[in-house]
């Protein structure tokens, strides 16, 4: 149905620097989906999240991006995301200095004034992001420190994850999530990711491995290859993949 669509990409081509990266991909995704974007290193897969997500660095040269039926495909990042879209980094930026909080108040009440609601002030903010945290068992002491500074990596991933709670963003789009995460830190940030899914919202997941999608379980897996999505197919997709590697998809688009 139509009105569930949250994100229509048309034979989407985007290129940095001249250089063709992204070549006719076209994706659909409705409300209440979870996504995972596969493929080797060079496929296209971080490009298209930062492509989506309306990175200044990459042109699109062709191809439209929808949301909610809603034409952005020209819209600067900032208009993306009061809109509902978020990108979380594969290495998020460190930024010392500025506190967590601070950071984060400014982020939401951006977010509140698109919407023309009234910003929100020190203290009735610390009450609300203090409720953001504990629903994804974040201590507390992180709001006071600087953005992502000293952070281990599953720290920096789990304050991903606390962005993500406090926008309550419609599509989340998270660039390979799981990288340098031990099995616990994972489990963790897996386990956040899904409280905070719905049936009126959509994940997607970009990951070389199957292992995070253990513990997420996406409907559909897209394999990208040369700047394009050449094979779609359900969650066993990955444990294929696992077992057999890229050829598997070869052997299956060849056959």
């Amino acid at each position: 149905m139509i009105q569930n669509r949250l994100l229509e990409i048309k034979n989407l081509h985007a290129c940095i620097n001249n250089t063709a990266i992204i070549n006719g991909l076209n994706l659909l995704i409705n409300k209440g989906e979870i996504h995972a974007i596969m493929g080797k290193n060079g496929s296209g897969k971080s490009t298209l999240a930062k492509v989506i997500a309306g990175h200044p660095s990459y042109k699109i040269t062709k191809g439209q991006i929808l949301l909610n039926s809603e034409h952005i495909t020209y819209e600067d990042p900032e208009e993306r995301s009061h809109k509902g879209i978020f990108l979380g980094f594969q290495y998020p930026v460190e930024i010392p200095g500025v506190s967590n909080i601070d950071f984060l108040r400014v982020a939401y009440n951006a977010k509140r004034t698109s919407q023309n609601l009234p910003i929100l002030d020190p203290l009735s903010f610390f009450e609300f992001i203090n409720q953001k945290s504990q629903l994804i068992d974040l201590d507390s002491s992180f709001l006071q420190r600087s953005v992502n500074t000293g952070f281990s990596g599953g720290e920096k991933k789990k304050n991903e994850i606390l962005q993500m709670a406090l926008l309550d963003t419609q599509l989340s789009i998270l660039d390979e999530i799981d990288s340098g995460l031990d099995i616990d830190a994972l489990k963790t940030i897996a386990n956040n990711i899904n409280k905070l899914q719905d049936q009126n919202k959509a994940i997607i997941i970009i990951t070389h491995y199957q292992r995070i999608l253990e513990y997420i379980k996406p409907n559909f897996i897209h394999i990208m290859q040369k700047g394009k999505i050449t094979y779609t197919g359900n969650f066993e997709l990955a444990q294929k993949l696992e077992d057999y590697g890229y050829n598997y998809i070869d052997t299956i688009n060849n056959s």
